[in-house]
C-alpha cells in the first residue's frame, strides 16, 4: 500500500502543476478568447477563425485536464483515509495511486513541449542503410513500429511515398502523422537506428548488424507562413508503381517536385527533391508535395534557430541529429537509447509501438535544451 509520503508527493506535484500551468490565468484567458468568437463576422476570415478556435482548444485542454487530475488527487486522499476503516482495500488505493501518477506524468511531459513546432504533426522519413535485404527489412520493421505507435495514440497516418526493397522490406518511405503534439513527441526519434539480430536472410545464421535512418520534420499547414519562390519550382510527372490497380500504373498521377533552394543565411544552394504518389489524383499529389516542401523549409529555419541558440547556450548538452541514437538487440532481448541510457527487455513491445518510455526519458533528459 502507498505511504503517507507518497500521497504527500502526489499533492505537491499537483500543486506545482497548478503553478507552472498558471491555471487561474488560463481560465480568465479562455473567457476572453471565447468572447472574441461571438462577434457576427467571426467566420468571415476562415484562417483567423480556425487559429482562434485552436487557441481556445489549447487553453481548455490544460484547464480540463488539470481539474480532472485535481479531482483524482482529492479522491485518492479520501481513499487513503477510508483504508483505515476498511471501506477501501489496499489493492484499490494502489490502483488509484498508479492512475493518478500516470496522469501527473502525462501533464508534466506535455508541459515540456512549449515550442511552436511541438504542436504540429510530422513528416517521418525512413531510409534503409547499406546492407541490402537485411537493412531494407529493418526499415520496414521501423515503419510498422511508428504506424503502431500512431495507432495507439489515435493519430491519423498516411503514406506519402513508399519504395519497396529488391527482395523484401523497403528502401525508403515517407509517412504523414497528424494530430496534436506529434512532433513534440517524435522529435526524439531523429537519427540512426541500429538492429542486431540473427538474420533470417543469412544462410549461415550469423548475427548481423543493420542500420536505418529516421528523419522527423514538423508537418506544416497553411496557417504557417513560409516564403517559397515560384520561379525555383519545377515539376515532373510519372506513373506510380506498385499495388493500386491499373489506373495507378497507367496514369501519370505521381509527381516529382524540384526546388532550387538558396540558404538565406549562408548563400549555399541545393536542390530539394520531393516525390508524392499518395493518391491517384495528380493535383492532390502536387498539393501534398507542396505541403512537404513547406515542412522542409520550416525545418531548415528551425535548425538555424537551434544552431544560433546552441552558440548562446554552449554549456548545455547538445543533441546530435543524424547520429546513432538507439540499438535494438533482438537475441539479447534489449533495446537501449544511447543518449539517455534508458533501456528495456520488452523488445516485442517496442517493435509493436510502445515507445512512450523512450520519448519520456528523452524529453526529461533534454528538457532544458528543447525550450
Amino acid at each position: 500500500m502507498i505511504t503517507q509520503e507518497q500521497l504527500k508527493e502526489v499533492i505537491e506535484r499537483r500543486d506545482a502543476l497548478h503553478h507552472y500551468l498558471d491555471i487561474d490565468t488560463k481560465k480568465i484567458q479562455v473567457e476572453e478568447e471565447e468572447l472574441r468568437t461571438h462577434v457576427p463576422d467571426f467566420w468571415n476570415d476562415q484562417k483567423t477563425a480556425e487559429a482562434q478556435m485552436r487557441k481556445i482548444k489549447e487553453l481548455r485542454y490544460w484547464i480540463d485536464n488539470f481539474e480532472a487530475l485535481s479531482k483524482q488527487v482529492e479522491e485518492l486522499q479520501l481513499a487513503f483515509d477510508f483504508v483505515k476503516d476498511g471501506l477501501v482495500s489496499e489493492e484499490e488505493i494502489d490502483t488509484q495511486y498508479a492512475a493518478v501518477l500516470s496522469d501527473i506524468e502525462r501533464l508534466e511531459l506535455r508541459n515540456m513541449l512549449r515550442r511552436e513546432e511541438d504542436q504540429m504533426g510530422v513528416v517521418l522519413k525512413i531510409n534503409s542503410g547499406a546492407g541490402g535485404t537485411e537493412s531494407q527489412d529493418w526499415a520496414q520493421m521501423l515503419m510498422r513500429m511508428y504506424l503502431r505507435w500512431a495507432e495507439r495514440h489515435n493519430y491519423k497516418t498516411s503514406i506519402a511515398q513508399l519504395l519497396e526493397g529488391d527482395d523484401a522490406g523497403i528502401k525508403s518511405t515517407t509517412i504523414n502523422i497528424e494530430g496534436d503534439y506529434v512532433y513534440g513527441y517524435l522529435k526524439s526519434e531523429n537519427g540512426v537506428h541500429r538492429l542486431v539480430r540473427v538474420s533470417p536472410y543469412n544462410a549461415q545464421g550469423k548475427r548481423m548488424t543493420s542500420f536505418a535512418s529516421v528523419f522527423v520534420t514538423p508537418l506544416v499547414d497553411d496557417t504557417i507562413e513560409i516564403q517559397i519562390s515560384p520561379a525555383a519550382i519545377s515539376w515532373d510527372t510519372f506513373r506510380s508503381g506498385g499495388a493500386g490497380g491499373q489506373n495507378v500504373n497507367k496514369v501519370e498521377s505521381g509527381v516529382r517536385l524540384r526546388y532550387q533552394y538558396k540558404d538565406p543565411y549562408t548563400g549555399e544552394e541545393e536542390e530539394i527533391l520531393i516525390e508524392n504518389t499518395e493518391t491517384r489524383d495528380q493535383p492532390k499529389n502536387k498539393e501534398n508535395a507542396m505541403r512537404h516542401l513547406r515542412s522542409i523549409l520550416y525545418e531548415k529555419e528551425m535548425q538555424h534557430r537551434m544552431a544560433e541558440q546552441a552558440k548562446i547556450e554552449a554549456g548545455k548538452k547538445k543533441i546530435e541529429w543524424g547520429s546513432q541514437i538507439r540499438s535494438y538487440v533482438f537475441d539479447d532481448r534489449r533495446v537501449k537509447d544511447h543518449r539517455t541510457g534508458h533501456q528495456t527487455s520488452d523488445v516485442n513491445g517496442v517493435m509493436d509501438g510502445e515507445l512512450d518510455d523512450f520519448i519520456k526519458a528523452y524529453l526529461m533528459e533534454f528538457a532544458a535544451t528543447l525550450e
